[in-house]
């Protein structure tokens, strides 16, 4: 394991590294090789687990459960809409897997 044992970190530790683990997620998932992507991913589980055991009743937004998405989702009469820009309309992908949006050949 890298890194100190999460169980050993105080509280403000802890937080310091889901922050920093979290904040550098995306570069290593994008250009990390392999074994330091399963690294990275075995210190995330660890640190995430102790904060979970360490906040078993955490306060947890009803927008991020899955009712409340539900109940974003429908319009003021209860129906269901489309998400936000996307009425109606099937669009492709933006930026480095989808079309340019700065023009080209």
């Amino acid at each position: 394991m890298t890194g100190v044992d999460p169980d050993r970190l105080d509280d403000q530790q802890l937080m310091k590294e889901l922050e920093n683990i979290h904040r550098t997620r995306h570069d290593a998932l994008l250009y990390g090789s392999n074994d330091a992507l399963r690294a990275h991913n075995d210190r995330m589980a660890r640190l995430e687990g102790e904060y979970l055991r360490r906040n078993p009743r955490r306060f947890v937004a009803p927008g991020r459960t899955r009712e409340g998405a539900r109940e974003r989702a429908a319009g003021p009469d209860g129906a269901r809409r489309a998400p936000a820009g996307r009425a109606g309309t099937a669009e492709a992908p933006v930026g480095k897997w989808g079309r340019e949006t700065t023009g080209g050949p």
